[in-house]
This record gives structure tokens, C-alpha cells and sequence, in this order.
């Protein structure tokens, strides 16, 4: 199925890719062809294969950010690694695909964690973990907003996030000065956050002996965020600001990230993002953020582990353990074609829902897994579209993310906000010469897709990407005119492509959540398996999805004695942290 529309296409020449991969004697190949996938890169030889003769340290489903990072901080302590992936590029929605000459970025192209300084630069210290640098280029915002019309803002409300700090709050005072102290209040919170996070080293919050560790150094740090763990970012905002327009304002700051308002954010999330955009800034990629999962992949098997494409994963493998809570243990990963993966640990990079229900069972869902299903929610997917334009559309343009709303009560309905990002104004190298990027996607539900028969499933996709584009004309008078190439995915592709239940960004509350408490974190109540990802604290997004990696491969390395811990209190710790999580 190739997910394509051509207004006006004009060929622009085939573009070829090469991933540096290791060869290794023994293993299966294939040659990845850009042909009715909307993802692959177009050639490259990929490995489809790895010994199963052998028991890892660790097998890990999927080579999203979640899996390929976790792995990157196990090989290089010297685990032994099997990542399994589905597709045929790493880096699930953090990867990106060539066309005609342009190289789109699957997902956002918003980057956090590229930063060189403090402790919260993720993904500079996880490429660091195998050896690996990306060159990258600094955003001067992070994104421009543009908001409903109202009294107050007859052409609406319009506020730049500016790289530098001060910037962004002058602006924001500017356009509500009587919200003066308020905004620097509420903000000043959220670099209380930051900054406690900031001097910490990240790793596994299930492991006592680092937390211990960590309490010892920086007692104050660990307080502030103790205190915090139970609070949303709406309450602290109203606790400082009163203006109805400025609390909407804050709404949609923490939506374009987690998916949800201000009330259903925790505040710690939302201090490490509101602060990280202006500390180390949002930097993109040079070659596109790809490149990231394409680093990873080599990096990790340079140092001695696997990366497996085209590796469907059907089923987690229990068997028997007496010594094991509920007398079981995960002991192995079973693809599609029959072959299994035996490991030590089993890290799951997938959703809950596609983890425990389709490779599990749901029959066999553990209490506290029905509990998540309680509390946490799939939120909706997207309807994208990766849009070739000619660069004079755009004019004298210098902002690549942009956020567009124009009615405050559909901001979280599908197809309400659409977010736009154009990373050849960062990298003119992604396009054609003479030609831009635009890459425009809303949320949307996969039931909007579903029961069409393909000539109706044409015609809706081409009539909501016309629509959008006539949105973005708003901004970009001539967009559609401009067009030289458009392609269009929907919740039905993301499902397909990603490997996620119903194409989900990730869980988001069912209700209003007591700040991060009622989280789960890495490990399962199934002994030997654990999960990563945006189904894991600290949640949706690249750079805490890296975090979450972090924590993973941590509480892995410890309980493979590869990393010093304490056991018995570690057992302890573990109940205390699921009683408070259940009782959240």
C-alpha cells in the first residue's frame, strides 16, 4: 500500500541511502527497496538475522528509541543484546524515509536532548554510550504558536518560544503584563524542576541503592522532586495565574507534548520540557533525526550486539519457575517465522496493550496491568502529511516548528491542533535545491479510518490533507499552489508501520492522575520481563522516552549483577513502590 498523493508532482530524481552496518559472516541480508512501504529508506543491506543457539543478557522487542537506547547502555557495560524489530529501519517514530529527493522525518522533528552540558542531555549521553556524535543544528525557537482569535487578540494569540529564556518571557509578559508575576512564577517552578533533575544522574528510580546514593549528594534535589511527584502542572499554574486565556496558553504548552491539558500533566514532565528548550535547547539532526536510530543501530552492533530486521515478535515465552512470584518467568521472545530468542531479561519496547494482550494474553494480564487499564487510555494517533513545496513559498521564513489552532474548545478533539514542521529551514540538505519541507500532522483516531473500501479511503485522505492544507494558507498564502509533492498517512498506516495498537501515541490518563504516582515504571509483576518506552515513566516524547531507557537498562545491569545494588532491600523497596502506585 503506498500512502501517496501527486498534486502537481514533478520528478525530482531518486534519492539513494547507505547505513554503514557491520557484515557478519552468517547472517541473513536483504536489500531494503523504497517501493509500496510508505517508510523504508530506499537501499541499503539490512541483517535479518542472529544466532538462537545462544542465551542474551537481554532480548529487546522493537528498535524504537525506548528499545535501541536501552540497548546502547547495556552493550556498553558488556551485555550481551538481541534487538528485534519489525520493520526494516530502526528508530520507530523517530526514524525517517527518502522520497524523490527529500528525506522526511516520520514523526516530529522537535529535538530535545542534544544539549552538551548537565545531565538531562539524553540522547547526547546515549550516543555517547557506543561511541557515537550527531552534528546538529540550533533551532532559534521551539516552536511558534498561533491561538484562537479573541477580544484581546482580534488576529490571534501569537507567542514565539525563543531559544533564550528571557526572550520567551518577555514576549509572554508582553502579550499578558498583568500576568507579569504570575508567568515568572509559574515558570520559576518549573526550573525548580529542571534544575533539581538537571544535577542528578538519571537512572533507574526502582533501585534503592542509587536513589540512596544520589539523596546522600543532593538532598535538596531529591526533596524538591519528592515533593512534586503527586502535583500537575494545572495546579501549580493556577496557584499563580488567574487570566483564562493565559491558563489556555498553558494547556496547549503541555498538549503538543503529552496530548493532554495542564490538569492530567505532571509537573515534572513538565519542568524538564518547559526548561530543557531554553538550557540545552532544541537542536536538529544534521542528515534528520533518522540519523539518531541509524547511530544507535550501528553503534550497538559495533560493540558487540544485534539489531534484527524483519523481526515480528508473536509471542513472549513463559515457562515454569517455582522460585518465581505467580510460579512463572519470561524467558524468550517467539517471532512469526518460528525462531526464538532466549534471554536472561526480556525488554518489551511495544505498548502495554500490544506487550501484554497480543504477546501475552489477555487472559493472563497480571492485577496490576488491569489496574493501567483503568487509570490510562490510548490516545489518538495522527493523520500526517509529508508535503515537498518550492522554497519561495515560504518566503524569509526562519521558525521550523509551528503550532496551529484556531478554536480553544477543539484542542483536544481530533483534528483541532495541527502541528507543522519544516526542517529544511535547518537542513536545506533534505530537500531538492529550491525546494522546502513541510511536514503537517493532527491527531486522529484510527475509528475514522476504519470499514472503507480503498477508493473511499483515497478520496478521505485526499479530502482532510486538502482541507489542512487550506489551514496552513493561513500562515503560507500559495502553499497549495506550491506543491511538488504530497504524501499522506493515517492512524491506519501509523498502526501498520510502527507496530503500535491502533497507530496510539502512547497511554494517557483516563482521569485526573496524581502527578507521576500512579506511573508504572520498568519492571513487570512477570519476573524477567520488563517494558520501556512511552508506556513507562516519564512518559511520551524522544527524550523521555531515552530517559525511560535509561532507568530500564539500569534496573537490568542490577539484577544481572552487572551493576552494584542491594537485593533484599531492593525486594522491599519494589512492593512499596507498587502499594503507593496502586494506591495512587
Amino acid at each position: 500500500m503506498r500512502i501517496t498523493s501527486k498534486p502537481s508532482v514533478r520528478p525530482l530524481g531518486r534519492a539513494y541511502s547507505a547505513i554503514p552496518l557491520q557484515q557478519q559472516a552468517g547472517r541473513r541480508y536483504v536489500k531494503a527497496w523504497g517501493s509500496k512501504a510508505p517508510y523504508p529508506l530506499l537501499t541499503r543491506d539490512i541483517i535479518t538475522d542472529a544466532p538462537t543457539d545462544v542465551e542474551y543478557d537481554a532480548v529487546i522487542i522493537g528498535g524504537g528509541m525506548g528499545g535501541l537506547a536501552t540497548a546502547a547502555k547495556l552493550v556498553s557495560k558488556g551485555a550481551s543484546v538481541v534487538v528485534l524489530e519489525k520493520y526494516l529501519i530502526p528508530g520507530g517514530s523517530a526514524a525517517h524515509f527518502k522520497r524523490e529527493g527529500y528525506t522526511f522525518d516520520v514523526g516530529s522533528s522537535m529535538m530535545f536532548g542534544f544539549g552538551d552540558k548537565g545531565t538531562t542531555n539524553l540522547i547526547t549521553k546515549c550516543l555517547e554510550a557506543v561511541g557515537k556524535k550527531i552534528p546538529t543544528v540550533p533551532d532559534p525557537t521551539q516552536v511558534v504558536y498561533h491561538l484562537p482569535k479573541s477580544s484581546r487578540f482580534p488576529k490571534g494569540l501569537e507567542v514565539a518560544v525563543w531559544r533564550k529564556y528571557e526572550d520567551f518571557i518577555a514576549e509572554l509578559t508582553e502579550r499578558f503584563p498583568h500576568e507579569r508575576e504570575g508567568i515568572a512564577k509559574f515558570y520559576g517552578e518549573c526550573w525548580r524542576v529542571f534544575n533539581s533533575l538537571n544535577v542528578l544522574e538519571l537512572k533507574s528510580l526502582e533501585e534503592i541503592r542509587y536513589l540512596m546514593n544520589e539523596f546522600v549528594q543532593k538532598p535538596v534535589a531529591c526533596l524538591n522532586l519528592a515533593s512534586l511527584l503527586p502535583v500537575n502542572a494545572g495546579d501549580v499554574a493556577r496557584r499563580y495565574m488567574k487570566d483564562p486565556e493565559l491558563l489556555k496558553y498553558i494547556d496547549i504548552e503541555c498538549f503538543i507534548w503529552s496530548t493532554v491539558n495542564a490538569d492530567m500533566t505532571p509537573m515534572i514532565s513538565c519542568g524538564m520540557v518547559f526548561c530543557d528548550r531554553h538550557f540545552g535547547g532544541i537542536n536538529y539532526p544534521i542528515g534528520g533525526v533518522g540519523r539518531i536510530g541509524e547511530e544507535l543501530a550501528t553503534g550497538i552492533v559495533e560493540h558487540g550486539g544485534h539489531v534484527v530486521y524483519k523481526a515480528n515478535a508473536k509471542e513472549i515465552v513463559m515457562e515454569a519457575d517455582a522460585q518465581a512470584e505467580g510460579g512463572q518467568r519470561a524467558v524468550g521472545v517467539r517471532l512469526a517465522d518460528g525462531r526464538v530468542f532466549r534471554g536472561k531479561t526480556i525488554i518489551s519496547n511495544a505498548t502495554r496493550w500490544d506487550t501484554f494482550e497480543a504477546m501475552i494474553g489477555p487472559d493472563k494480564l497480571p492485577e496490576s496491568e488491569k489496574l493501567f487499564r483503568q487509570r490510562y487510555k490510548k490516545s489518538p494517533s495522527f493523520f500526517s502529511m509529508h508535503i515537498g513545496v518550492k522554497a519561495e513559498v515560504l518566503g524569509d521564513e526562519k521558525d521550523c516548528h509551528h503550532v496551529l489552532l484556531e478554536d480553544w474548545a477543539k484542542m483536544e478533539t481530533a483534528r483541532g491542533v495541527l502541528f507543522v514542521s519544516m526542517p529544511t529551514l535547518l537542513d536545506p540538505a533534505l530537500a531538492p535545491p529550491g525546494h522546502h519541507i513541510v511536514h503537517a500532522f493532527t491527531p486522529d483516531w484510527i475509528d475514522n479510518w476504519q470499514g472503507m473500501e480503498t477508493d473511499e479511503y483515497e478520496a478521505a485522505k485526499e479530502k482532510l490533507a486538502d482541507e489542512l492544507c487550506e489551514r496552513l494558507e493561513a500562515l503560507w498564502p500559495g502553499l497549495r499552489a506550491a506543491i511538488t509533492f504530497r504524501e499522506i498517512g493515517t492512524p491506519r498506516t501509523h498502526r501498520r508501520y510502527l507496530n503500535r495498537v491502533d497507530g496510539t501515541y502512547g497511554p494517557i490518563p483516563s482521569r485526573r492522575p496524581l502527578g507521576m504516582l500512579s506511573m508504572p515504571m520498568n519492571t513487570t509483576d512477570i519476573p524477567g520481563l520488563y517494558c520501556v518506552g512511552d508506556s513507562t515513566f516519564p512518559g511520551q516524547g524522544v527524550n523521555a522516552v531515552v530517559f525511560s531507557a535509561f532507568g530500564c537498562a539500569h534496573r537490568v545491569l542490577a539484577d544481572l549483577g552487572r551493576e552494584p545494588t542491594w537485593p533484599l532491600l531492593d525486594k522491599g523497596y519494589g512492593k512499596l513502590l507498587a502499594a503507593v502506585r496502586n494506591a495512587a
